[in-house]
């Protein structure tokens, strides 16, 4: 039997490998504008960077991670993950072109694409269907831990040393905790050589499989549209507030640290702990709450950016935090439900594949784009 004390280690590495996989997403938001002057580039080319090139290269490698995470040893995939993380990340401080950063980025993209089809699995394994919501949703709080320490450290460390100085500071963490995990994680698949001696699904048959489930259909279309809309948004975000209320960088940071880090990580475990708590094994009224959360979402969004008072976009920008992020446990939960064992790392790839590159593929470079073209 596997100890209580172990389960909630796990999660704990998961989470700080999710963290330091990802929180350079938001000190690179954060340094958009001190790049573009810099470097001298356009607000379509800084669109391209953090959405179609970074995102494609994350798609890309996710496929064939995944199915080595199918079979493989999860816990090796996600310590060299975040190890290539770190050293891509401090390597983006000594970028002196686009070419140069957006080839960093693609390197940090490959990175990202092996953690969450990994940590999921591994996840997966550890916790039953009925605690899976709560346990995913736990996890997922590294995004929004990931937002707090980007936004309000890496504004300060950027409003002290600058941004190519951040970045290769904030690189090193990574190939520490890769080091830790892969020394103190187990894979339960290396006791289990009946499961690891299965031969690997065709990749042809798995998306048939996935293909006539109409569950996995719907939440794959409603995750990319979900995802278009909230990338776009979120990565321009920093500018739109420093555009728009002549905020810091640093001011910006602690104010999104609170919106999304605090109150986002609230509502990631208040969606876990009710689908849990109320609808354990009932992934029918799981989906239920997440169409009312995501209507309440969209109301909250509109109100804060048509708002014309810094403090009320911020207030209902919180609001949206907790709505937005209260959906994301119970939705892997689910998928991870859905798809059988030797499935489940390709499942979240797949999702991920589809939904970050109609996300934040097409988002951000459809905000930079239309930008551009309302400053003309």
């Amino acid at each position: 039997m596997i100890k209580p004390s172990y389960k909630n280690y796990l999660l704990f590495m998961l989470v700080l490998i999710g963290v330091l996989s990802t929180f350079e997403r938001f000190v690179f938001s954060l340094v958009l504008e001190p790049i573009k002057q810099e470097l001298g580039l356009t607000d379509t080319q800084l669109g391209l960077m953090t959405g179609v090139a970074f995102f494609s290269f994350y798609a890309i490698a996710g496929i064939p991670i995944a199915r080595w995470a199918d079979k493989g040893n999860r816990v090796t995939i996600s310590a060299l993950a975040v190890g290539l993380c770190g050293i891509m990340v401090s390597l983006c401080g000594f970028a002196s072109t686009f070419i140069q950063l957006l080839i960093v980025r693609a390197g940090i993209a490959v990175g990202e694409a092996g953690i969450m089809p990994a940590g999921q699995s591994l996840i997966s394994d550890y916790f039953n269907r009925s605690e899976r919501p709560r346990a995913l949703a736990i996890y997922i709080t590294f995004y929004t831990i990931s937002m707090v320490i980007g936004y309000l450290i890496g504004g300060w460390l950027v409003d002290s040393f600058g941004w190519r100085n951040t970045f290769i500071i904030i690189g090193l963490p990574g190939l520490v905790v890769a080091l830790l995990a892969r020394l103190t994680l187990k894979e339960p698949r290396v006791h289990q050589s009946a499961i690891s001696n299965k031969k690997t699904i065709p990749l042809n048959l798995a998306f048939s499989t996935f293909s006539r489930q109409k569950t996995f259909r719907q939440i794959l279309i409603l995750f990319c549209l979900g995802y278009f809309f909230n990338a776009g948004v979120s990565q321009w975000l920093p500018t739109f507030l420093i555009r728009s209320y002549d905020m810091s960088m640093s001011e910006v940071g602690v104010w999104l640290a609170l919106a999304f880090g605090v109150f986002g990580t609230v509502g990631v475990y208040l969606g876990g702990y009710i689908c849990s708590r109320f609808a354990p094994n009932k992934e029918q009224w799981q989906m239920r709450m997440l169409a009312v959360t995501t209507v309440l979402y969209g109301a909250a969004n509109a109100t804060a950016y048509l708002s014309s008072n810094k403090y009320t976009s911020l207030f209902f920008i919180s609001i949206g935090a907790v709505l937005m992020m209260m959906n994301n446990g119970p939705i892997f939960a689910a998928i991870q439900s859905l798809v059988s064992e030797r499935l489940r790392s390709l499942a979240v790839a797949i999702t991920f594949l589809v939904g970050n590159l109609v996300g934040f593929g097409l988002g951000p470079l459809a905000l930079g784009f239309i930008s551009d073209a309302l400053a003309d």
